[in-house]
């Protein structure tokens, strides 16, 4: 029966959306899926701060999140927003399964949608989403500013956009210190220079005439050993 309704989700967006495109077929491997426990505790706090500051609890629209895998930030979405329906679009389609199952577990069913996508080609129509986020996936994309420009075609006048890596400001530093422990005990630890993805992120956004976006890099206090990782958040313009 859910692989009937996962079917008919599909096609459901299938109609709204813009007309087939090729895919590249980036192997899954790629992805770090198996850091994914250590990450556990990040998606109810990172759910919880896109809600507040984007406004989303009673808001009705539609929310996709690029490169979900097993969805368990939309899980946490969804428990935090009345009437937003969210899509998991993942280039690697062989979560989608369990993710659904995770949904239909969690009582989301009719809220979430999945859509096999490459994030470079969005198989959604112009001025589509409400929001686009994204956490721990931007580092995988072949062409970052084509990826953000389908990002930005893809928003709906007044949309916005929060995509990133890492932890959101409102994890506790003491949490954030034992996911990195756990990351490394894993063979995992993302190493990357904050400052250069901060300059390739706004040379990113500058190149595209993105006006008023953000870099944001959390600090907590006391958290110079844990690297809180970095996000961009920009607004398409009313007026597009």
């Amino acid at each position: 029966m859910r692989s009937v309704a996962l079917r008919l989700f599909v096609i459901g967006i299938l109609l709204s959306a813009k007309p087939a495109l090729a895919f590249s077929q980036e192997p899954p491997a790629k992805h770090p899926r198996g850091a994914s426990s250590a990450l556990e505790p990040v998606y109810a706090p990172l759910a919880e701060q896109i809600v507040s500051d984007f406004q989303l609890t009673e808001k009705n629209g539609i929310g996709i999140d690029l490169g979900s895998g097993p969805g368990n930030l939309i899980v946490e979405l969804c428990r935090r927003t009345k009437h937003m329906h969210w899509i998991n679009a993942d280039i690697d389609s062989s979560v989608f399964l369990g993710f659904m199952n995770k949904a239909h577990e969690a009582g989301f069913d009719g809220r979430v949608s999945a859509m096999h996508a490459d994030a470079t080609a969005l198989p959604f129509r112009d001025s589509y989403a409400d929001i686009i986020v994204s956490r721990g996936s931007f580092q995988f994309w072949d062409d970052l500013r084509a990826a953000f420009a389908e990002i930005y075609r893809v928003l709906k006048p007044g949309g916005a956009a929060f995509i990133g890596r890492g932890f959101p400001d409102n994890l506790p530093l003491e949490l954030a210190a034992k996911i990195r422990e756990r990351q490394r005990e894993g063979g995992f630890v993302p190493e990357y220079d904050v400052d250069e993805t901060a300059r390739q992120l706004k040379d990113m956004a500058e190149s595209l005439k993105i006006a008023g976006y953000k870099i944001r890099i959390p600090k907590p206090a006391g958290g110079d050993g844990v690297n809180y990782g970095i996000w961009i958040e920009f607004h398409k313009s009313a007026s597009k």
